[in-house]
């Protein structure tokens, strides 16, 4: 099988076909008809073998994480998912690895109705590059730099998750039967938090998706609007299977940890209310935003407790 089978094969003519594509898969370029009045938002994510994930991951759980953490940062900037593009580096061309690799892209692409228009193949170390365009209305994208002294701070579904699934894959946390799976579960195969980007629009003041860690996301923002942030570490959402695992203060592992892919994002404090009935997916309150610079954390009783360890960082000597 050469690089034109290949492709033919397993990804030209799958998925959905999109009235916006006048020409996909199988010229040197696709041709894209954005609609009138919206703006285009683009993203990319590169995904390599022994950083972002182990080589032995299943294949299929390769190609809906290749795909669902750049419809992550659409959920984050409140776009709506259209086009994608992948580039994929092959050692050899495994026609069974190839067929769940595409069957997980393709799944979660149907399911948020994104086409596939182009690519590129090669021979290489295993990698994955995936680009994601979407739409939103001019002026409605979410962004980092709207918070401002008074919101409320909120993040959709759990944390911590993802991390603890990886100290399981690593060898560093033994745990086995449901909490096991559902944590690695949620490393492998994050949701993309679409629906509740969308529903932000006009009611969040600024957003960022949770990838590196809430800590070092959050900071993100609070960067980029010139405020600081208290958050209450005991408010931090996490899930019965993380709350299983016997870690001790699991709070830090969700405060540091990345991959949950969940949305962090802020609102004024009139609109703090109507939050939860907006999104179609869990979302708490964890801290408010404030004038002075800087992340602190507080416990239930308003003591200032130790701040977790950085997120990750590809060039940093030492992760967390």
């Amino acid at each position: 099988m050469n690089e034109f089978d290949l492709i033919r094969r397993y990804f030209a003519g799958r998925g959905v076909r999109r009235a916006d594509v006048p020409l996909g898969i199988g010229d040197d370029a696709a041709l894209l008809a954005p609609p009138a009045g919206q703006t285009l938002a683009t993203t990319v994510d590169t995904l390599h073998s022994g950083v972002h994930f182990a080589a032995d991951i299943p294949p299929a759980d390769l190609g809906h994480k290749a795909l669902a953490v750049n419809l992550s940062d659409l959920a984050a900037m409140g776009a709506e998912p259209a086009w994608a593009t992948l580039a994929l580096s092959l050692p050899e061309a495994d026609e069974a690895w190839l067929g769940a690799f595409a069957d997980g892209f393709f799944a979660l692409a149907e399911r948020f109705g994104v086409q596939l228009v182009g690519g590129d193949t090669t021979r290489g170390p295993l990698s994955v590059a995936v680009q994601v365009q979407g739409f939103v209305p001019a002026d409605a994208a979410l962004r980092r730099s709207g918070a401002r002294s008074g919101d409320h701070v909120f993040v959709t579904g759990h944390l911590g998750d993802a991390g603890a699934g990886l100290a399981i894959e690593q060898g560093r946390l033994a745990l086995s039967g449901p909490p096991a799976a559902a944590l690695l579960a949620r490393l492998h195969r994050p949701t993309p938090r679409i629906g509740a980007g969308l529903a932000l629009r006009g009611l969040a003041s600024a957003a960022i998706d949770v990838s590196d860690g809430l800590a070092q996301d959050l900071g993100h923002i609070l960067a980029a609007s010139g405020v600081g942030a208290v958050l209450e570490a005991d408010a931090l959402p996490l899930s019965d299977a993380l709350l299983a695992s016997g870690i001790e203060r699991p709070w830090r592992l969700a405060a540091a940890a990345g991959d949950d892919y969940e949305l962090c994002f802020t609102a004024p404090a009139d609109a703090a209310p109507g939050v939860a009935d907006a999104l179609d997916c869990p979302v708490t309150r964890i801290g408010h935003i404030t004038a002075e610079p800087g992340l602190r954390w507080r416990d239930t009783a308003g003591q200032v407790v130790e701040p977790p360890p950085r997120g990750w960082d590809h060039f940093a000597r030492d992760e967390a």
